[in-house]
């Protein structure tokens, strides 16, 4: 039996709290100590802080009063930022929940993100369905206003990633994925036309992962190249490729499966069933060691990536 197929017979970690759909969540970094945070966002307007390791509740960033479309951690995870259909983006302390700065805006936000920086960062990205580009300095005291703004999509932007200092990438409901130069503002480097509607889009360890109608595509982040096209026979709503850049997870629109493909040639290794709804974001850890899915039936499931021991699972 392949070790794969071992995997698959440990049971997932449900993580409940949510009231209504996840609609994405994502991980920090690997602390000192082996240790790592998870970050939901949800419709019920209620982000969620948990242990990486184990799925636990840490805490609620309270204060929205709409849907949470988005939810990430700065570098260090010291900060976090979610976009809400609340018209505003937030940032938060990370460790006391508190709200350090709530970015206003004129329609709902579909996507945040900050700049890349291994101290708390001084800029982050905003954008959704104004369909505008906004880049916001976190260290004036009073940001009502962005640095930077301009139009980025004739429709919804459903998600944007700050990869490099002076590097920004956006996609959305146009199909489009579209690299930005902020050393000229609104300037388009690069502008790739996808085949399907686009789902939830990663970056790791250099590598862009971008779910679009039945294709999984991985793209060089910084030279903008397709590394790698993986047809699947299913709408992918989402994907994640894991550490070892051996295996892709990914959800699917039409059923409420977690499959795992091998990198290379794309056959699926494996199926993972729990979920009572689709899958609208997954990750894998930064070890590698399990892989969380967030679902419209509002709970997250934490699968196991390898055999052995670890965290909760003996």
């Amino acid at each position: 039996m392949s070790s794969q197929s071992q995997v698959s017979k440990y049971l997932p970690l449900t993580c409940t709290g949510h009231s209504r759909p996840v609609t994405h969540l994502s991980f920090s970094t690997i602390f000192a100590d082996n240790s790592y945070l998870m970050i939901s966002a949800c419709k019920d307007g209620a982000p969620m802080l948990r242990d990486g390791v184990t799925g636990d509740w840490i805490g609620t960033f309270t204060g929205h009063k709409g849907a949470v479309w988005s939810a990430r951690f700065s570098t260090n995870a010291a900060l976090s930022i979610t976009a809400s259909a609340d018209f505003t983006a937030r940032v938060w302390d990370t460790y006391s929940g508190s709200l350090v700065r709530s970015l206003p805006h004129g329609h709902i936000v579909r996507t945040a993100a900050f700049c890349p920086s291994n101290s708390n960062p001084a800029f982050c990205v905003t954008s959704g369905n104004e369909k505008k580009i906004r880049i916001w300095d976190l260290s004036l005291s009073d940001a009502a206003s962005p640095m930077l703004e301009w139009i980025g999509s004739e429709s919804t932007i459903r998600s944007a990633l700050w990869v490099e200092q002076s590097v920004l990438i956006t996609t959305g409901e146009d199909m489009s994925l579209k690299w930005w130069d902020l050393r000229t503002p609104g300037k388009l480097i690069q502008n790739i036309t996808l085949e399907g509607p686009v789902g939830q889009m990663e970056e790791r360890d250099g590598l862009l992962v971008v779910a679009s109608g039945s294709v999984v595509y991985i793209f060089d982040a910084a030279r903008r190249d397709l590394f790698k096209k993986t047809p699947v026979e299913y709408n992918v709503s989402a994907a994640t490729i894991h550490p070892s850049k051996r295996k892709i997870a990914t959800g699917s629109t039409g059923d409420t499966w977690m499959r795992i493909h091998d990198f290379d040639s794309g056959a699926v290794l494996d199926t993972f069933k729990g979920h009572h709804g689709p899958i609208h974001s997954i990750s894998y850890s930064p070890d590698g060691q399990l892989c969380a899915s967030g679902s419209e039936d509002g709970t997250i499931r934490l699968w196991k990536s390898d055999i052995g021991s670890y965290g909760l699972w003996r």
